[in-house]
């Protein structure tokens, strides 16, 4: 998002929907001092025709950790270098102590708010280390888990915001590309409401083609017994076999929303879906979602009510298995639209003016970079680089576009330097002379200036001989 002025800023990664149309967290329950509910024995064995990829039971000894093999703990209130308050405005402090997240001998992961008698809030959040999951090419994922939400209602549910979530594996470690690398919400809940909500956020915010930070979300009330007073499996299935590539949510089976392909332009879906995913498991206290229904926390919210977790499992189908579908075959000599990258590092993604439309990276400064994994040169060498620009940098900022081959630490094999064309969507095509180069190569721009500022918004490049 650009300030008024036209300096570029980039955007703060809103995780969730801060108006009451899409989305938020389920509550998991069981007040301090009460006996957890049983929980299944393991997770359900793979239907057939699925492989499981990726499970964990949650058992082991009441008030031990859980498995730092396959999870990690988010701390704090943000991520290092990330934005405050998770983004999202939520107040508690994550930790990683088990009266905030542990095992309850009973099978269950629980994950519990609590409140010092300074008025502190507490609580816990986990994310498995892989950051892998998505479909194999052709086939399907799902992933699922049997939750019970915090068995809290009314005022003294005030406040509270549990979830079952997934990010774009490339927001791990940048923490300012959201929502363009997507993010797939499977279950959240708020307030004690018995609504289950699922979204998927992508594009840019505010607005776009996904209307953030609301995302494009659905709820419905969980069947049965509401969603506090007993478990309900949550699911997603992303399903790359269809026609038009779909996301369906489901609640006990019931598919009550679906997100697919043709509602976004090309250019977003890919941005949003051509990478793995990671799984969140957290309970967040106040911010934008529960503001949209009434607030809190607040003097009357009771502390100590738990979202217990039976299992999270990941299965896949069809295709070619497990691994993500291959990348690269891209042609040298082609238009490489920017924003096709295969990953990346400080890069944003937003709608273009150039012509024909679409995206293109904004706001790169020194020290980002992108990747485009199989680029073939062909047996005749090219020499030649050239790439679509604008700047709207002040006066005497500039930098350096650069193109290295094979890792982003390599020398580069040419660079143009660039400062500002006129404004942010002021386009130019600059040209650059190469060392030759010949055969397949995962290419790399990177973006080099001796100061801080962002330089430059690149739209497409393409190589010549």
């Amino acid at each position: 998002m650009r300030e008024p002025s036209g300096t570029p800023q980039r955007r703060r990664p809103l995780r969730r929907a801060l108006v009451a149309v899409v989305g938020t967290l389920g509550l998991a329950a069981a007040a301090t001092g009460v006996v957890a509910p049983s929980a299944t024995a393991s997770a359900p064995p793979p239907p057939s025709g699925w492989t499981q990829v990726f499970a964990d039971d949650f058992d082991g000894a009441a008030g031990s950790g859980v498995d730092t093999a396959d999870w990690q703990y988010a701390t704090g209130t943000s991520y290092p270098g990330g934005p405050a308050n998770w983004g999202t405005g939520e107040i508690e402090t994550m930790t990683s102590r088990p009266e905030n997240v542990s095992l309850d001998g009973n099978g269950n992961l629980r994950i519990t708010p609590r409140r010092d008698a300074a008025g502190n809030w507490t609580s816990g959040r986990i994310e498995t280390r892989r950051t892998d999951f998505q479909p194999p090419a052709g086939g399907k994922l799902r992933v699922e888990a049997r939750i019970q939400v915090p068995n809290v209602t009314g005022a003294a549910a005030k406040g509270y915001w549990p979830a079952f979530w997934m990010l774009g594996g490339p927001y791990r470690g940048n923490y300012w590309n959201w929502p363009a690398v997507g993010e797939i919400d499977i279950m959240e809940n708020t307030q004690g409401l018995n609504t289950v909500w699922a979204t998927m956020h992508c594009g840019t915010s505010p607005g776009g083609p996904c209307n953030e930070t609301s995302g494009i979300g659905g709820s419905t009330a969980c069947p049965g017994a509401t969603c506090q007073a007993g478990f309900h499996t949550y699911r997603v299935e992303w399903d790359r076999s269809t026609s038009v590539e779909e996301i369906r949510f489901y609640v006990d089976g019931n598919n009550f929303h679906t997100v697919r392909a043709n509602q976004v332009d090309a250019t977003t879906w890919a941005n949003a879906t051509n990478h793995g995913y990671f799984i969140i498991l957290n309970v967040a206290m106040g911010g934008g979602f529960p503001n949209a229904f009434g607030g809190g926390p607040d003097a009357g919210t009771q502390p100590g009510h738990s979202m217990l977790v039976d299992y999270v499992q990941v299965l896949s189908a069809g295709g070619s298995g497990t691994t993500p579908p291959p990348t690269g075959n891209r042609d040298a000599y082609g238009t490489i639209q920017a924003e096709s990258y295969d990953a990346q590092s400080g890069v944003m993604t937003e709608a273009t003016s150039d012509s024909g439309g679409g995206q293109n990276l904004g706001a790169l400064a020194n020290g980002d970079w992108v990747q485009y994994k199989g680029v073939n040169f062909g047996s005749s060498a090219a020499r030649q680089f050239s790439a679509r620009v604008a700047s709207g940098a002040g006066s005497g900022v500039s930098g350096l576009v650069e193109v290295r081959l094979d890792s982003r630490t390599s020398a580069p094999i040419g660079s143009f330097a660039v400062g500002n064309t006129g404004g942010w969507q002021s386009w130019r095509t600059i040209p650059a002379n190469i060392a030759s180069v010949t055969g397949t190569h995962d290419v790399y721009l990177t973006f080099t200036s001796g100061q801080p500022a962002d330089f430059v918004n690149v739209n497409w490049f393409t190589f010549g001989h």
